[in-house]
């Protein structure tokens, strides 16, 4: 017994005072030598002191935390804004840890294909995550994935793309955090309108008409109609006439966009004058096929996108791009990392504070030339507190 205690005792870095005491007695027991009652009983005392503070110090340096497993499961890795999104959440469930609570985040990608998301789903699940967070590749094919977490009582913070209205009233614990995408493609109308009425020169060929191309993210995408339906609908209702030349799907996808603008640049040459784009990446695209064209700045179409990437940003700091709507990736991000810690301990959780106690809209947000050294300024900001 002496021995375990010399040895835990010197693991704790307890006073060697108590060890060589400890030491003194069990030699003295060795040796043979008579040791008195009232001896006796004070290196009992002494002993047994030390094992009860021994166990209690145990007890205290072990007590286990909560252990809070949020599955992440994004419906492609590929997204710059999607990526930027879940690092903010992963910075932001990292600030509730505590000695009483630890959190681990796992993100797995769906690969674009929903067979294969609602896979991952199920291991999640499998692996005992308590807070789901998907962010759909199909945003009309949730229900095998709702019925999965309904059956382990897991709720599901749906992000991004929002699921249809029915499918989320299916079960109490399903919710979505996100962007109205019908604002967005309002707000995108009103900066291009804003820029061409205080710009003629937009207008190369003086027809009166802006001569435009758009950008769409995937055919019947909720967003992607929305964007596209409302920034054209904002700028005729603002006094811009407007020519379609074409509509390009691009998939959100920057590679795609530019290989898109190329073949346009090719058919109509310096005849677009307006870019709409419904994403930020796609719009890159074309700043990209435009920049390897060899087309003097003012030969460019002014170019508007939607997310307020970075280097979106600084596209539009340069003058390549006229102007992006910021997507509020941090909002959201926050607003999930407190849904999830809430949900899990089961207290608190302000659902009354929710639209429908379903819905988180952030506010989209305007960038264009007047504001973009704050919103630079501010990504700045974000990027640094990441390192």
């Amino acid at each position: 017994i002496i021995c375990c205690i010399k040895k835990i005792f010197s693991e704790k870095r307890y006073s060697i005072f108590f060890i060589r005491m400890i030491e003194n007695l069990h030699m003295v027991s060795q040796k043979g030598m008579e040791i008195s009652m009232k001896q006796y009983q004070i290196r009992s005392i002494l002993i047994g002191c030390m094992l009860l503070c021994l166990t209690g110090c145990t007890a205290n340096s072990e007590k286990k935390r909560d252990v809070l497993r949020v599955g992440v499961v994004l419906y492609t890795q590929d997204d710059p804004f999607i990526n930027a999104l879940t690092d903010c959440l992963k910075e932001d469930l990292a600030e509730y840890e505590s000695d009483s609570l630890k959190v681990i985040m796992t993100v797995r990608d769906g690969k674009n294909d929903q067979k294969i998301q609602n896979e991952v789903v199920k291991e999640m699940l499998d692996a005992g995550c308590e807070i789901l967070a998907v962010d759909l590749v199909d945003r009309t094919e949730p229900s095998n994935i709702i019925k999965m977490a309904k059956k382990e009582n897991i709720p599901v913070i749906f992000f991004n793309r929002e699921p249809v209205r029915e499918d989320l009233m299916q079960w109490d614990k399903l919710y979505y955090v996100g962007c109205d995408a019908e604002q967005s493609g309002i707000m995108q109308g009103e900066i291009a309108a804003e820029y061409i009425n205080s710009h003629s020169e937009v207008d190369k060929n003086k027809d009166g008409k802006i001569q435009y191309v758009l950008l769409e993210g995937e055919a019947g995408h909720q967003d992607a109609i929305s964007r596209t339906e409302y920034s054209v609908k904002t700028l005729m209702k603002n006094d811009v006439m407007l020519e379609k030349l074409s509509y390009q799907l691009a998939d959100w996808n920057r590679g795609q966009a530019e290989n898109r603008m190329n073949r346009l640049i090719s058919q109509y040459g310096k005849k677009i004058e307006l870019v709409m784009s419904n994403n930020d990446e796609m719009a890159l695209g074309a700043v990209e096929a435009y920049r390897k064209a060899g087309y003097a700045r003012e030969d460019w179409p002014v170019i508007f996108g939607i997310d307020g990437l970075e280097e979106a940003l600084e596209a539009v700091k340069a003058g390549e791009m006229q102007g992006s709507i910021l997507n509020d990736r941090v909002d959201q991000a926050k607003e999930m990392a407190k849904m999830a810690v809430e949900l899990f301990e089961g207290e608190d959780f302000e659902q009354e504070s929710l639209k429908e106690g379903r819905y988180y809209f952030s506010e989209y947000q305007k960038v264009d030339g007047s504001n973009i050294d704050e919103y630079l300024n501010a990504e700045e900001t974000i990027s640094h507190s990441g390192m």
